[in-house]
């Protein structure tokens, strides 16, 4: 299979589409949706829009109550038990899809932390790092037989522009030699995301399982409890009254509905048939950026290297003690 450019495809939007402008009236009548994070944010927006287009919606979350009240205006949405951090429930979760013999066209990986406090999971992996990345690969590997059985699939993972701060550190991941720092650490956790991506799309498109990830773009969600205001006026996410900053001409901050567009183009858009491994943002594949170059549109290289996403793979293997056999 012929490696799709990590260069912009000129799709015709940008920064102020919307996710409903975004799906380019596809129309997904008959397919299912599993959304992680789909009960609040940029989730729950882009489970919004595949519903309105047709789409079964499926919410796993930690607390089914909490899910099912927020997607309760979504018609014929699902919430299911599923917690990211722990092993057991992503099994549980996956086993009983399976045994359900449903397929899944969009797997979209939208739960995550960003910016805690040193903190470790049950088996000792750094908390952004197992949250972000091992626990949607192990929900991937576990649902495989379910994204093969429909025929034709996407997987959306979302990364972040933070995976600027820092690559994936292969010889210390979970900071046991080097000193913590919450950025650094979701920014290497965004990058594994990146590289996620770039592998399981190398590895399943022969099976007609395409993968994507996303940048999309700076929103004030929950996704930011653990900010400061002080840290959220110096992104610029917040001004001084305490009150979100947003104008029609900046192409990083968004409302929620711009947010999600970039999720959902990925998700459903008829655009990227037949294209897949890239990383993507502003609602088009992001333009290759210097190493060196920070706070700007565009993708390091180290987040979609080849080579360190083949070895990223191994690792989340290792971690998760799971051979992810795609076949």
């Amino acid at each position: 299979m012929q490696k799709t450019p990590q260069t912009p495809i000129g799709s015709g939007f940008g920064p102020r589409t919307t996710a409903m402008e975004a799906l380019g009236q596809a129309d997904l009548t008959g397919q299912t949706a599993v959304i992680t994070g789909g009960h609040s944010g940029l989730g729950l927006e882009t489970a919004r829009v595949l519903a309105e287009a047709g789409a079964k919606i499926i919410v796993p979350a930690r607390s089914v109550t909490a899910a099912q009240a927020a997607i309760a205006s979504i018609p014929g949405a699902e919430a299911e038990l599923l917690d990211l951090t722990d092993p057991q429930s992503i099994d549980s979760f996956a086993e009983r899809w399976i045994r359900s013999g449903r397929p899944i066209h969009m797997l979209i990986h939208s739960a995550g932390i960003m910016a805690v406090p040193q903190q470790y999971d049950s088996r000792g992996n750094e908390l952004h790092f197992s949250t972000n990345y091992l626990g949607p690969f192990q929900l991937t590997a576990r649902l495989w037989p379910a994204l093969r059985l429909a025929g034709g699939a996407r997987v959306v993972v979302l990364s972040s522009r933070a995976h600027q701060f820092s690559p994936v550190v292969f010889e210390d991941i979970h900071y046991k030699e080097r000193s913590y720092d919450k950025w650094s650490a979701y920014g290497q956790s965004k990058t594994a995301d990146a590289l996620f991506a770039v592998e399981l799309d190398r590895r399943a498109q022969a099976y007609g399982v395409r993968a994507f990830s996303v940048h999309p773009g700076s929103i004030v969600t929950s996704l930011a409890r653990h900010l400061s205001d002080e840290e959220l006026m110096t992104m610029g996410a917040i001004n001084e009254q305490g009150q979100r900053q947003y104008t029609k001409y900046d192409s990083e901050r968004k409302t929620v509905q711009e947010g999600a567009a970039t999720i959902v183009w990925c998700a459903a858009n008829r655009q990227l048939d037949g294209m897949g491994g890239v990383y993507c943002e502003n609602v088009d594949v992001s333009p290759l950026i210097d190493e060196h170059q920070t706070g700007m549109a565009g993708v390091h290289p180290s987040a979609v290297d080849a080579k360190a996403a083949e070895r990223l793979w191994s690792v989340g293997e290792a971690l998760t003690g799971i051979h992810f056999d795609i076949s």
